[in-house]
């Protein structure tokens, strides 16, 4: 049997096949574990507009670059005498009164894409723009300190490049009762029952019986560790607060996965920016909002950091759609208990001194940001992950 014949016919070709090397640990006591810290990464996908996220309301520049898009300060929700968060993101900015977010301003990298792929490669693998890796950060970290495939975990149904390892992938899953149900296809019973020792000498028949054989033991495992505990808490019906709430009960559950990823796609706002970007924002606050508040209540939030990102900002100037382009630095959020800088942790964007393409210039370097939760955070060397040196910025 070929293994393109065996994804054709199994009912996990969308989602176990594109995660090869799951193991069978956490059937025992594991011993990768040094700390109970957990770090849930968050991508706003498309490149949202970081200058109608966090606005300059008293710069006129803002105002003369976007006649038709700029936000009055009557609207916003002022952060202090120069800055004010976008009108949708009054759940957010609770937790941002509350001492558990840190905005930190012009986040990039030297020689910055443009490309939505490209930009989001860079960011997943932690690469430069002229490097192209074929793991990501989190598959380095599951390699190098986790071990096994439950150290990450991807709310979705497919894998991304972050979760990516030479010989160790994260899981991809989004519904444990659904993916426990589809390992349990009769298909894989035949399968199995037609195994011998010799597969092994062919790649793809040995390849396929170690996926069948460990994706079971990895889903009756989160099954069996989940379905003691639903979170009480009222979230969002929509597709983001149903992902971060999948997160809480994987963490309140008592599952070890310390890497969990997410996103919230449609921040590519190149017309008719005000009403989507709005739409989104309010997406995304009310949906942290009532994450962060059931991680405070269950007792889970003094061991989970959140970092929240997007592949790159948007152009100062509005463009003829009321929209804006691509761009390059953006804003990044941390949310958590511990940090040690709350508030606005750097200066704003200048939007005086802007680069050749007139797009905001990166003070931040996005890795070391990576570094600093990789080594204050996780307690991991982050150059074994980096594929470099990095600072640390002392965030946590």
């Amino acid at each position: 049997m070929k293994r393109r014949d065996f994804i054709k016919n199994s009912s996990l070709a969308s989602g176990v096949f594109l995660v090869p090397n799951f193991l069978k640990a956490f059937e025992s006591q594991n011993d990768f574990i040094k700390n109970n810290k957990k770090l849930i990464i968050i991508q706003l996908s498309g490149g949202n507009d970081g200058l109608n996220t966090l606005v300059q309301y008293n710069n006129d520049l803002y105002y003369k670059n976007r006649a038709a898009i700029a936000h009055q300060k009557a609207n916003l929700l002022t952060v202090n005498d120069e800055l004010g968060f976008h009108e949708s993101l009054k759940g957010f900015k609770n937790l941002f009164d509350d001492g558990l977010v840190s905005v930190m301003n012009d986040v990039g990298y030297p020689n910055p894409s443009r490309s939505h792929f490209r930009a989001t490669d860079i960011w997943q693998t932690a690469s430069s723009s002229k490097d192209y890796l074929k793991t990501g950060w989190v598959g380095r970290y599951l390699e190098k300190v986790s071990k096994t495939s439950l150290g990450a975990i991807e709310v979705d149904d497919t894998l991304s490049l972050l979760m990516k390892g030479e010989s160790i992938n994260g899981i991809a899953t989004k519904d444990p009762k659904l993916f426990y149900k589809t390992t349990q296809d009769p298909y894989f019973g035949q399968v199995l029952d037609n195994y011998t020792d010799t597969h092994l000498s062919d790649h793809n028949l040995g390849y396929l019986y170690k996926t069948v054989i460990d994706a079971k033991s990895s889903a009756k495992y989160i099954f069996n560790k989940t379905k003691v505990y639903e979170s009480k808490a009222e979230y969002p019906g929509n597709t983001f607060g149903k992902q971060l709430k999948t997160i809480s009960e994987f963490i309140n559950s008592g599952l070890e996965t310390q890497l969990y990823y997410a996103s919230l796609g449609g921040f590519d706002t190149h017309a008719n920016q005000l009403n989507a970007q709005k739409r989104l924002l309010e997406v995304f606050s009310t949906g942290i909002h009532a994450f962060i508040t059931d991680l405070k209540n269950t007792g889970a939030l003094k061991d989970t950091m959140v970092l929240v990102f997007s592949e790159f900002g948007r152009r100062l100037n509005e463009n003829n759609a009321k929209g804006t382009d691509h761009g390059a630095a953006n804003l990044v959020f941390l949310i958590g208990d511990k940090l040690k800088s709350k508030g606005i942790y750097n200066q704003p964007a200048n939007l005086v001194d802007l680069d050749d393409n007139g797009d905001i210039k990166y003070k931040v370097d996005f890795r070391d940001i990576y570094a600093s939760l990789l080594q204050e955070w996780l307690d991991t060397d982050p150059s074994k992950i980096l594929n470099g040196n990095f600072k640390t910025l002392g965030l946590v």
